[in-house]
């Protein structure tokens, strides 16, 4: 009562459920006990929300947002500035630069932030039905309240979190699939909560749960039932009476449910990490070098401030004597005057910091995006897509990538288990999809002396009807509308049993795989009615066996059994499970004869498992099942006494044989992996799967080799010294450092594994549980080196699997690789909601578009059909994006040095006056027109190595790791050559101006001549400095750049060639055409370009050709030089001129 009452008071004075630790439920909003008031709690609504604007606050948000880049910022200062101070240039130069690349990006982020609205949209109004006073009611997802009973029918998702109430089955039972929150395709099973009335509206009940958590195996909490007269049954609930948002109902007509957490507090949302912005190297880089410039451009404005008024500070030289001030005229407002004076300085050089390189950046990523959806390769005309770009902000970090975390189902692995072989008392059996061979097997190898021998016809049988019984699955009738995925397959054209025609269920789909296989080889099993499991066997009769104890997997013990009773009286144990766990158990001798063939198919990639048996004496049985039964019924350690007695009864068993089932691997997925190792990125597998199946995928893939070390850090690795697991961990930590890391021989940068086999490879395995005492561990241990040590651990294996991981877990892992030393750029790819974290945890997220619903697609920065399609997306795409952005970027910088340095040093000359240099015209159509286009199409274009060779090379892709073309060496050589070109335009044309007479009637020319003459000398260099740098050409290259220069010819030609009447003073009336008119100026312009571009044009000489063309020809040189070009020197590739830039396979 006095529970009760402090509830109510909390409600009543407006105490957040989140401050206690529980919730209390009504059931369908009804008061229990009837009698008592009804007070209603607070829960959030069923709305998903993964987008990041509403129509209010897009404005404000994405402004705040764009000017938190600090040259948007800065470009908003300098506008400011020229509205309010009198500088020399006009506001607009400033502005509608400024204006163009707020408005592009507030666009595009526009438009992705909607595609996000639209995919919550229809989650959100996806319809359901809800039971309200004994009516059905059609209603939308979002307007599901905590209480509400649901009604969900066959594959349909689950709308909410809910506690199952009742099941059409007549078992109280349903059939779920959590593919896309666990990646786990098999049915597992559900049950209702006992003693619940059939007719829910006379249900009056209350639920007490833990508060919203995100671990999707843990649930606590107990419901209350009330009934007229009698006291409130209390029932206990867990996570197998709990269905979450994002599953899917199966095999089961209908069920119904009451809400317990709805929308963003479902587990499936709370393990979602909220997308944030993600910013790519290249931008960090970008910001960098602007602070450079900044400071360059600061240094100039206070440089020509000071020798300003040094210079009037010398007698005659402020103001002519006829309109000298007073000294008291000269001290008034002194330092107000120097500020303004230092602000128009800086408004004049401003030029100096590229506005346009954002605007150009912005469409180089949009438009370069296009060419990823528009690849061929990438389309798959299975679903009849291809791949599709969601942010195009991260193009180029796809040639950055250093680490790449990978999910198993549905991403390496098809989840589509095939029986391949099986070893029956020493002699293989091959499976075939003929059934021509005697009793369907086929005799593939063996012990030499017994080649083409089988094993005895008893033992054959033995085993078939192992594999019928000794597992979990159940069948599902052809009737049904839909056959499930695990739909029997490769059956015989002649079928005369309709029993064939089923699709099976089952907790794991190996378990299918084996039931399958020995159907093809004539034993069917026919499934399980009132604990009788029936089979048939190949004289076409049927066996009946009763079920009488299964046995279940688990982790630890890693084999499962049943007990089973034939018509004859006999009790029968079939086991089967990991070699490890069996062979221990058999006689030794049974065990030679087997160990080869699990051994080689274990190499191959295949899973494999033991299978035996033993005959129980009713002694034995009756010891067994009294056992049995009273470890299921005890209260406190049950977990610990069921595992006594199966360890008890699994003893001196006889080995019959083994299996060898395949995961079928995605197309070319160890192609792919073994492409992304080559190339120098590390992979890792994250899994919700378990250790024994990932383990063999990683073999399969070719991550692990037959050579690998396996360092296993798992539940069993530390509960085998029989100590707390804490310093189990400890210890365990310890040695695998010390083997890994402290022993190892260091690695050099760029080696390959082939280069390395000398050295011991390394694989580390660890799981779920183990992560958590790793990343948070009890307060008492020794832990401050745990996280540290498990991360150097994993740096210096060549695989990592963790398996049994949590969505969460998977985003943690790759947050502390992201957070680790050297700031590595990550990669996820997935394919299943349980992906969902990882994917926006990374760098860069991409989604698989698998058969797992679409939440890793929406909320990836990429998806592609098939994960083969990675390798042409980072090896050729991601090598070529980062290239053309990181030259676009250094190119930008250098051309604007170019241009302003004159400028700079124009000052010296004009007594410091603020005197633009350049026409106002020029400076700002300068990056606007004359110089954007080229680069622009060379950013989109440029493939200054053929994709074929970098396909077949991965190690090129190592070349431009680390950001190796925008680090400061690289960064000071363009800086270098810029001030060399600023300096040769200014100083040559100086010279030039030394005879004042440059025209055939003795006039001279003006100061805008001047500048006109150095403004043609500088856009014909960086543009021909662009051609030059061009390896792949194509029209729209040679249209752009020769196009580029004709305009600007052209428009001055015309700019200067009429009088504007909306213009007061026009500074550039015919001075183009004037100053064409002079030879010597031809001559000066044409020698300043050639001496300017004399660097790049000497590197183009005295430097072997080797563009793609010299590649493809030598294409037949690409294993032999493969690495050649991974030693050879990156300097060239960081500090030329891209001449070179084809270092291919030479």
């Amino acid at each position: 009562m006095s529970n009760m009452l402090r509830r109510r008071l909390n409600i009543l004075l407006g105490g957040d459920e989140k401050r206690v630790d529980s919730r209390t439920i009504y059931v369908g909003h009804r008061p229990c006990p009837p009698t008592e008031a009804f007070i209603p709690q607070k829960f959030c609504d069923n709305r998903i929300v993964s987008s990041k604007y509403t129509i209010w606050n897009f404005l404000p948000k994405n402004l705040f947002e764009q000017f938190r880049r600090i040259a948007n910022f800065y470009f908003l200062i300098i506008f400011l500035v020229q509205v309010i101070v009198d500088t020399p240039t006009s506001p607009v130069t400033s502005g509608l630069p400024l204006f163009f690349v707020i408005t592009v990006t507030a666009i595009k982020q526009g438009y992705e932030d909607w595609l996000r609205h639209k995919a919550d949209n229809e989650v959100n109004k996806y319809p359901v039905i809800v039971l309200e006073d004994g009516r059905s009611i059609r209603t939308e997802s979002e307007k599901i309240k905590v209480g509400d009973i649901v009604e969900v029918v066959e594959d349909e998702t689950f709308p909410c979190d809910l506690i199952l109430l009742q099941s059409s089955r007549d078992d109280d039972t349903c059939f779920v699939t959590t593919a896309s929150l666990d990646g786990e395709s098999n049915h597992k099973t559900h049950y209702t909560v006992p003693d619940t009335e059939r007719d829910l509206q006379s249900l009056n009940a209350t639920i007490e749960c833990e508060q919203p958590q995100p671990d999707l195996y843990k649930f606590v909490g107990r419901m209350h039932i009330y009934k007229a007269g009698l006291d409130p049954a209390v029932r206990s609930l867990g996570p197998e009476n709990l269905l979450l948002k994002g599953a899917t109902l199966k095999n089961t007509k209908k069920i119904y449910g009451v809400a317990v957490y709805t929308g963003m507090e479902t587990k499936m949302a709370l393990n979602y990490q909220g997308k944030s912005q993600k910013r790519s190297a290249v931008e960090k880089s970008i910001n960098a070098f602007l602070l450079v410039y900044l400071c360059i451009l600061i240094s100039k404005a206070v440089v020509c401030t000071t020798l300003k008024y040094v210079w009037q500070s010398r007698d005659g030289q402020d103001e002519p004597w006829y309109n000298e001030k007073t000294q008291k005229e000269k001290d008034t407002y002194v330092y107000l005057k120097m500020f303004t004076d230092f602000l128009s300085f800086m408004v004049l050089f401003n030029f100096i910091i590229p506005v346009s390189m954002y605007v150009t950046v912005e469409m180089q990523k949009f438009l370069g995006s296009f060419f990823i959806t528009w690849d061929k390769d990438f389309f798959d005309p299975e679903i009849q897509e291809g791949a599709l770009v969601n942010t195009s902000d991260l193009n180029e970090e796809l040639g950055q990538v250093e680490y790449v975390f990978t999910d198993k189902t549905g991403t390496l692995t098809q989840n589509n288990m095939e029986f391949i072989e099986c070893c029956i008392d020493g002699f293989q059996y091959k499976n075939t999809d003929s059934m021509s061979e005697l009793d369907g097997f086929c005799v593939t190898d063996g012990p030499v002396s017994k080649l083409q021998q089988k094993a005895g016809l008893d033992k054959e049988e033995l085993f078939l009807r192992a594999l019928c019984l000794c597992h979990t699955v159940q069948v599902k009738e052809a009737g049904s509308d839909e056959i499930d995925g695990n739909q029997v397959d490769g059956l015989v054209a002649d079928l005369t049993h309709p029993e064939e025609e089923r699709g099976f269920i089952a907790s794991s789909p190996d378990e299918v795989a084996l039931v399958k296989g020995a159907m093809r080889h004539g034993f069917t099993f026919l499934g399980l009615e009132n604990k009788n499991m029936k089979i048939r066997n190949r004289q076409n009769d049927v066996e009946e066996y009763e079920l009488l104890h299964v046995l279940n997997f688990d982790p630890v013990r890693r084999r499962m059994s049943v007990i089973v009773r034939n018509r004859s009286g006999d009790t029968l144990l079939f086991c089967k499970g990991a070699d490890s766990s069996i062979f221990p158990r058999v006689r030794p001798e049974e065990v030679d004869r087997i160990r080869m063939h699990v051994e080689r198919n274990a190499t191959e990639g295949y899973r494999t498992l033991c299978v035996a048996y033993k005959l129980l004496s009713p002694e034995e049985y009756a010891v067994a099942d009294a056992g049995l039964r009273d470890a299921r019924l005890a209260l406190q350690d049950r977990e610990e006494k069921l595992m006594a007695v199966y360890n008890q009864v699994e003893t001196r068993m006889s080995l019959i044989g083994a299996t060898a089932v395949e995961d079928r691997l995605q197309e070319e997925a160890a192609m792919t992996m073994e492409a992304l190792q080559g190339a120098g990125m590390k992979v890792w597998v994250l899994t919700g799967d378990k250790m024994e199946t990932a383990k063999s995928t990683c073999y399969a893939c070719r991550l692990f080799q037959r050579g690998t070390e396996l360092l296993e850090l798992t539940v069993r690795t530390l509960e085998e010294g029989g100590r707390k697991r804490e310093e189990r961990l400890h210890e365990l930590l310890l040695d695998y450092h010390k083997k890994a890391v402290q022993d190892a021989p260091p690695v050099k940068a760029g080696v390959t594994r082939s280069w390395s086999t000398a050295n011991q490879e390394y694989g580390f395995i660890i799981d779920g549980a183990t992560l958590s005492l790793v990343m948070n561990p009890s307060p008492d241990a020794n832990s401050s080196r745990y996280k540290s040590l498990f991360l150097q651990i994993c740096q210096n294996c060549t695989a990592v699997l963790c398996c049994r991981m949590a969505p969460l877990q998977k985003a943690q892992i790759v947050k502390m690789v992201k957070n680790s030393k050297g700031s590595p750029i990550t990669l996820s790819i997935g394919d299943g909601a349980n992906d969902v974290s990882m994917i926006l945890e990374a760098h860069v997220g991409i989604g698989i578009k698998g058969k797992e619903g679409r939440q890793a697609v929406r909320n990836s920065d990429y998806a592609i059909p098939k994960l083969k399609h990675l390798k042409k997306l980072l090896l050729a795409h991601g090598h070529l994006y980062y290239v053309r952005i990181a030259h676009l970027v250094q190119y930008f910088f250098y051309k604007n040095l170019c241009f302003i340095l004159p400028q700079f040093l124009y000052q010296f000359f004009c007594g410091y006056s603020q005197q633009p240099l350049y026409d106002a015209a020029y400076l700002t159509m300068y990056n606007i027109c004359f110089t954007s286009m080229p680069i622009l199409a060379y950013s989109l274009l440029e493939q200054h190595i053929a994709i074929e060779i970098l396909l077949n090379n991965a190690t090129l892709y190592r070349e431009i790791a680390k950001n190796a073309m925008l680090r400061w060496c690289p960064f000071l050589y363009w800086t270098v050559l810029g001030i060399f070109q600023g300096l040769l335009f200014f100083f040559g044309v100086k010279y030039l101006f030394s005879n004042p007479a440059l025209q055939d009637n003795g006039q001279v020319f003006g100061n805008w001549s001047y500048g006109t003459i150095v403004f043609t000398v500088l856009v014909f260099t960086v543009t021909l400095k662009l051609a030059l740098d061009t390896r792949h050409w194509t029209w729209i290259n040679h249209f752009v750049i020769w196009g580029s220069l004709a305009f600007y010819v052209f428009f001055s030609f015309f700019w200067g060639g009429i009088i504007w009447p909306f213009l007061k003073q026009q500074r550039l009336y015919f001075v183009f055409a004037n100053m064409l008119s002079s030879v010597s100026a031809w001559l000066v312009i044409i020698l300043l370009i050639l001496l300017s571009l004399l660097p790049d044009i000497l590197l183009v000489v005295f430097r072997k050709p080797r563009g793609p063309h010299a590649g493809q020809k030598k294409k037949c040189q690409s294993s032999a030089g493969g690495s050649k070009s991974s030693r050879s020197s990156i300097r060239p590739l960081l500090m030329r001129t891209f001449s070179d830039e084809s270092n291919t396979v030479i």
